[in-house]
């Protein structure tokens, strides 16, 4: 029966489905049994589409292979998981909008160890690095998993110290696994896959969108213990992150900076919020009591 959701499951997300149009179905068929078998217009109901959008998907929808796309996944050792399998983080269960599924590349056994994210400015300067040098190794030490996105800056910074210290990092994608962004992080993402893990909920087939980044942000932080977040501007994405992050219940971590510098307003902003000011890896690890 497992077998049979997920292939199902599978086919619906390579159509061009909204997360709410999916979720809306699995609170109504939560197996999916009637997947191929519901009327058209009550599925069209249930995925709230008018008649264009409805017409768009069931064209789409039927012209997908998903054996083929199976078969293609599995000869890359690429994964599908499930919110029913027992692969799946319980962790991340605990959000409010929790992926359907993930995509793995790389060793999914990360994935049940504790984890803390690192997010930050794509244009994270020496400040950014030299405070990930001090951070970083107390937190490997402790066998943290470093959880980032792979953007520019500050979260390229956390993989590849995170890697340099011998510890384990998971990367998590805007987009599919054939898509890679940025594109100059390809070689870092190509070790991450090898020795460590990267994450999707988007097929590898699809291209990254701008919307898809602030979804990707709650899994990071869906996927952690505490968010870190080293320097960001007043408005960004890792104070979505952050956001995420409470909202989950987690804890939020901030580097304070100089009140002139544009990158510090984002991480002064949230301290001044209520965020743990973070001067040591021992101000992590004694708020998680793993002092």
């Amino acid at each position: 029966m497992i077998k049979i959701f997920k292939e199902r499951l599978f086919h619906l997300i390579h159509s061009n489905l909204s997360y709410r149009s999916i979720r809306n179905l699995l609170k109504s068929d939560p197996q999916l049994t009637q997947l191929y078998t519901m009327p058209t217009p009550k599925l069209q109901q249930i995925f709230q589409l008018d008649n264009a959008k409805m017409n768009n998907f069931t064209k789409e929808f039927t012209s997908i292979k998903v054996d083929k796309l199976l078969s293609l996944y599995k000869s890359h050792s690429i994964n599908f998981i499930t919110e029913k399998d027992p692969e799946y983080p319980p962790i991340l269960k605990e959000i409010h909008t929790p992926p359907f599924a993930l995509f793995l590349l790389g060793n999914k056994s990360l994935l049940s160890n504790k984890s803390l994210a690192v997010v930050g400015a794509r244009d994270a300067d020496e400040y950014g690095k030299m405070t990930l040098r001090i951070l970083l190794p107390p937190l490997i030490k402790k066998k943290f998993v470093i959880v980032s996105g792979l953007a520019k800056g500050a979260d390229t910074f956390a993989h590849e110290q995170t890697i340099q210290l011998k510890g384990k990092t998971i990367a998590v994608l805007g987009g599919g696994f054939y898509h890679l962004y940025p594109k100059e992080n390809k070689n870092l993402a190509t070790v991450i896959a090898k020795e460590h893990l990267l994450i999707s909920e988007y097929p590898p087939i699809k291209k990254p969108e701008k919307w898809h980044f602030p979804m990707r942000n709650r899994i990071i932080a869906g996927l952690s213990l505490g968010t870190i977040v080293i320097q960001a501007k007043k408005r960004s994405g890792s104070l979505i992150t952050a956001d995420s992050a409470l909202e989950a219940g987690r804890e939020v971590f901030a580097l304070p900076g100089p009140i002139y510098h544009k990158l510090s307003e984002g991480t002064n902003q949230l301290i001044q919020q209520g965020a743990k000011l973070v001067l040591s890896a021992h101000d992590i690890l004694d708020e998680l009591y793993l002092e």
